[in-house]
């Protein structure tokens, strides 16, 4: 196979000559934006498992305060899958780098207004600001997740998706728990100490964005990705157009939807219960248990996303999402909720077994990483627009996670969030049957690239 990728031009060495880099599914040229971002969302995911506590905390805390705090970050995941939908079609329109630092300008501006908001504790300005902030990490991610798929050779497509995910995962919430681990006492531990941590993070975010800006120089970067001659609100527009014309396309979309929700849900719900008081329901761990146990959990996902990627791209990317990221992730989620409360409360044994739990979860959720490959291969002659509607899925998975909690915690408890998104995942398992996409290196090449009804379905 030739090194230069013939979609997109692409010379994979300075020499012409296909690297290493290039054999696993990181494109060369885009080695250090791969960099960038895992740094970047290690910043990002540094208060990922304390917000929503630190936000009841600071109006005196109580079981009502979680769920003021659970509504306060519903809000800002709207923002959140709204920013997600743009990176993918600003970058169509102005070039992924200018989106990825438009990213980086949202998320320092609103993450200081937002600690700023704390310490006057209002919650009009809290919410606004953290609702704001919510625009700032896809566009910068995603608009990178768009730049690889403009560039990737697409019979490793599952596997350029799958390098992405180790290095977003990778820093949100995997790296970002461990750093807070330190920061937190090294900033006076406490709700003073999580205050430092936020604080330290935007700068964590800031050397993200340099390692890519001045990393990558890749033509795609800088260029319109949409086709010459669509007007600016046809681009902006054509993922929902494309949406509501191709019913796999919307399938694919609420598949990944639903995807990492749990994920976002747990870490509203989780913090309360793993290192809660016995006295007040919790299971008495510490709170540095909990953010270990995030770490430990989603490591394993970081060490399955390039595989899981692989694995799909040779056995079939429907197969991988379908037995093990759907099925997989809903046994791993059971387990982790319900093995916690089967342990002595607070042993060390009983934390090991139930870091084990979360970890089956962790893992399975790399079975997912094969639909950054199934969304545009359905839409071959619309890829940005349909890298549009997957980015929006996964940024709006964090709006659907915690919509789930504000809205089902209020009757069904904990344990009622948890059994909804069991639900949604058997929604989501019967829709791959409808899937129907063709699959390079399965099939060989399209016969007609436009063939978005008549594809092969790849089980």
């Amino acid at each position: 196979m030739s090194s230069t990728t013939e979609a997109s031009g692409q010379v994979d060495a300075p020499d012409g000559r296909e690297t290493f880099l290039d054999r696993l599914g990181i494109p060369h040229v885009l080695r250090w934006g791969f960099l960038g971002v895992l740094v970047f969302m290690t910043g990002n995911g540094i208060e990922s498992n304390f917000v929503s506590t630190h936000i009841a905390t600071t109006f005196g805390g109580g079981d009502d305060k979680i769920d003021l705090a659970a509504k306060i970050i519903a809000a800002y995941s709207a923002a959140v899958l709204v920013g997600s939908y743009l990176a993918g079609a600003l970058s169509d329109l102005i070039g992924p780098r200018r989106v990825m630092a438009l990213g980086l300008a949202v998320w320092v501006v609103f993450q200081l207004a937002f600690l700023g908001s704390l310490q006057l504790e209002s919650i009009p300005l809290i919410a606004i600001s953290y609702f704001l902030r919510g625009f700032g990490f896809p566009l910068f991610a995603f608009a990178f997740l768009v730049w690889i798929n403009a560039v990737i050779d697409k019979e490793r497509n599952g596997a350029g998706v799958g390098w992405f995910y180790v290095m977003f995962t990778g820093g949100f919430p995997t790296l970002g728990s461990i750093v807070a681990v330190a920061l937190i006492p090294a900033f006076g531990s406490g709700f003073v100490g999580e205050t430092g941590a936020m604080l330290a993070s935007t700068a964590i975010v800031v050397i993200g964005f340099l390692i890519a800006w001045f990393g990558v120089r890749e033509k795609h970067g800088s260029m319109r990705l949409a086709p010459e001659g669509e007007s600016s609100s046809g681009v902006i527009l054509s993922g929902l157009r494309l949406t509501f014309t191709n019913k796999r396309i919307a399938m694919g979309f609420l598949t990944r939807l639903i995807n990492t929700a749990p994920e976002f849900g747990m870490f509203i719900i989780l913090p309360n219960v793993i290192a809660g008081s016995i006295d007040d329901g919790g299971l008495g761990w510490s709170q540095s248990q909990w953010l270990v146990m995030t770490a430990i959990v989603y490591a394993g996902n970081i060490l399955f996303n390039a595989a899981f990627g692989t694995l799909g791209d040779k056995w079939g990317w429907t197969k991988t999402v379908r037995w093990f990221g759907i099925l997989g992730s809903a046994i791993g989620l059971l387990a982790w909720w319900y093995v916690p409360h089967l342990v002595p409360a607070g042993s060390d044994w009983g934390f090991v077994v139930s870091v084990i739990a979360g970890t089956v979860f962790g893992i399975m959720l790399a079975g997912f990483v094969p639909l950054g490959a199934i969304m545009p291969a359905i839409a071959p002659r619309h890829t940005g627009a349909a890298m549009a509607m997957y980015t929006t899925a996964a940024g709006g998975a964090t709006f659907l996670g915690s919509a789930v909690v504000a809205i089902v915690r209020p009757f069904g408890g904990n344990v009622g969030v948890v059994w909804a998104f069991i639900l949604l995942y058997a929604c989501a398992f019967t829709m791959t049957f409808f899937f129907n996409v063709h699959q390079p290196r399965l099939h060989g090449p399209a016969v007609d690239d436009d063939a978005e009804a008549d594809a092969p379905t790849v089980a």
